[in-house]
Formats: structure tokens, sequence, C-alpha cells
């Protein structure tokens, strides 16, 4: 008796009774067939292409064992890369999701008897990083992809040059305090004992009687005074140098590599509130406010109107950035924070500028003084968490 044709109701019925994973113990690799039941598995073993497929496993079976230990292998590391990255994770659950496919290749086809034989290859050959916990063996692949690997050289060596610029900045705070030691370092007077050199020397003074008792009180009036005043002056300038530590003079450097390497010529970010500056549009959108909605090549941004349903194209030229009142949050479009979310705290309009304090990331809670209008922008509220 033939097989079903295709569409009929027979047929229909087979591939839903053949739908999803069936017994192991009812499969047969070498011709790929799964029984739905041991009689089933009993005729195919017993049927004329069965045993032709035992016999050229006969012949050569370690080249078959190894095809299908590679094939195992092979699909076990890939699901792995593909799923779950270079995490560490529970080999037994990658396992299970290998076999829930239902064209997998099984385990007792290959070289393996049971998974800790293959996951102990797997670190023997140096495709993944495994170990074993009290819930199992753990595995994490290691991605040996070009791309990969030059990303983590480039990662390295910027590493290595941070690592040689702190080892700079050290060096030149320890210089630094070196150098503030010697100049608080104060000398302290010596008092010796006073000694006549002979019993019989006599001691004289030599005063100018010739001057006025007067006004030598007064020179030594005005003396006092001048000592006591030029005192406090020496003081207070020991004191600013002294202020002017080495951590200030380095978070200055920063801020200036900072301002150097992210002050850009294009401001344009997704979500910050804008005004329209142009009249080319006529008078209908000029001063008119929206939002970003995509930048095009740094320059050129869509501009949604924030009181009516109207996208339009301009240029950054044509644009400039909004400032909230204060507590409202804003973004940085330039300078030394780019990129990063604060909240206005106060306006300078004598100066053009204002006091931010960042809110997110890393440098939560600093406060910076003296930003620029260009440099940041109202957020729109979107974009607030």
């Amino acid at each position: 008796m033939g097989k079903a044709e295709k569409g009929t109701p027979k047929y229909i019925a087979n591939k839903i009774k053949a739908k999803g994973l069936q017994k192991l113990r009812w499969y047969c690799q070498m011709c790929q067939k799964q029984c739905r039941d041991e009689n089933g598995f009993k005729c195919h073993t017993m049927s004329e292409s069965h045993q032709r497929q035992l016999l050229l496993f006969a012949d050569n079976a370690s080249k078959y064992i190894d095809e299908f230990s590679k094939e195992f292998s092979d699909g076990y590391v890939e699901l792995l890369r593909r799923q779950f990255g270079t995490k560490r994770v529970n080999a037994n659950k990658v396992y299970q999701d290998y076999i829930s496919h239902r064209d997998h290749l099984h385990m007792n086809a290959t070289q393996w008897e049971t998974l800790t034989d293959f996951v102990k290859w797997l670190g023997r050959e140096g495709k993944c990083v495994v170990d074993e916990t009290e819930k199992g063996w753990y595995v994490a692949y290691i991605d040996r992809d070009p791309a990969t690997i030059a990303a983590q050289e480039a990662k390295a060596k910027k590493d290595k040059c941070d690592k040689d610029d702190q080892e700079r900045m050290l060096e030149f705070i320890r210089r630094q305090v070196e150098k503030g030691k010697k100049e608080t370092t104060s000398v302290e007077p010596k008092f010796t004992e006073l000694k006549r050199e002979g019993s019989q020397e006599k001691l004289t003074l030599n005063l100018n009687m010739k001057r006025k008792v007067e006004e030598v009180k007064l020179e030594i009036k005005a003396a006092f005074k001048m000592k006591v005043k030029a005192e406090p002056a020496k003081r207070t300038k020991t004191e600013e140098k002294s202020k002017q530590t080495a951590l200030d003079e380095i978070m200055a450097m920063q801020e200036r590599e900072k301002e150097r390497h992210n002050r850009k010529d294009h401001w344009l970010v997704e979500g910050i509130i804008v005004k329209i500056v142009t009249k080319s549009l006529g008078d209908k959108y000029y001063k008119r406010k929206g939002t970003i909605t995509k930048v095009v090549d740094k320059y050129g941004a869509h501009v949604k109107l924030t009181d009516e349903a109207v996208t339009l194209k301009l240029d950054q030229n044509h644009l400039e950035t909004v400032i909230p009142s204060p507590g409202r949050h804003v973004k940085f479009v330039n300078g030394a924070y780019r990129g990063q979310i604060g909240v206005l705290k106060d306006i300078n309009t004598d100066k053009y500028c204002c006091d931010v304090e960042i809110s997110e990331g890393l440098l939560t809670g600093r406060v910076v003084k003296g930003v620029q209008y260009e440099d940041i922008s109202k957020l729109s509220s979107g974009q607030i968490n």
C-alpha cells in the first residue's frame, strides 16, 4: 500500500498525527524516518531500503558517525551563538531548545553518549568556555569572528591608551603635590643663646638722640600697621594657591578635552523641540515650534509642528534651540556634555547662558554652569523617562 496522495483526507490525517516531536526509540537516523508506533518501526527495520542503509553504514561506520557528530555540534553551537551570544547559559537549556525542532539530529547517532561528554568536548576544542556547578554544566560561546576580534583588539588598544593617559595624569598629580609641599614649607626660626664673648667687655648702645621721640613713635606705629596689613595679604595668596589643587586642574583639563572632542558643527538630535526662524516658507510657519522626528544627513531634519499635524523638512540653519522655563528637561545638543539629559536650574538672561543639572547616566547630579543657549534645547515629553 503506497503513501496517500497530497490533499487527500488520509494525507492530512497523517500530517496531523506526525506533527510535533515523536519518541526517539522509533526514529531511524540512517533513513531519517520517524515512526509513530512500535509496529511501524518494526516494519521499517524489515524493509529493503533500511537494510541497504545498514549495509552502507557497516562499510564505513566512522565516516557516518563523524558526519553526524559534526552536524550535531554545528547545530548546537550555532543555536548557542545566535540565541545567547557570549552569555553564560546552562548547557541543558540550549540542548532542550535544540531538540525542540522536529528535524534535529539526535545525539545517539553521534560519538557522544551523554550531554556531559559533549560539553567537555566543546571545552577541549576551544569552542566554548565550560564550567560545572551544582545546577549542572554551563557553557559560554567564544566568538572568533574576524570582525569581533578586530573590535576587541581596537577596544584593548583604546583601554591601553586610556591607561597610559591615567598613568600620565597620576604622574602629573604627584608632581603637583610635591610642588605644593615645597611652596607651603615654612622655615622655622632658630633661637640661639645670647652669649658675651668676654666678661670684661662692655655693651654699648648707639642711640641717635637728635630725632624726636614723637617721630620715632609715629614711624614705629606706621611700620607696625604696614606689617599687619601685608601679612594677611601674603597669607591670602598662599591660601588661593593651595585651593587650586591638582584635582581642579585635572577636572578642568578633562572638561577642555571633552569640549574639543564633542564640539561639532551640527547639532540636530531626534526628540528635541526647535523653533523655525526662516521666512522662506512664509509667515505661516515663522516662529512656529516643532519636534525633530528624524535627522537627515546630520544637517537636515523632519520637524513635526507641535500644534498642527504638519511635518516639514528643514536645514539646521533655519532652526534654533528652544530654552524652557526652569525645572523642565533639556538635552545637550553640542559641547562637552553632548547627548546628556538634564533639568534646567537657572537662566542668566544678561550673559545668554544657564545652569543645568544632569539627571541621567554616570554624571547624575552634576550641575553644569554657564551653558550657552545654542548648546541645549527643550526635550519633548515623549523622550522623558
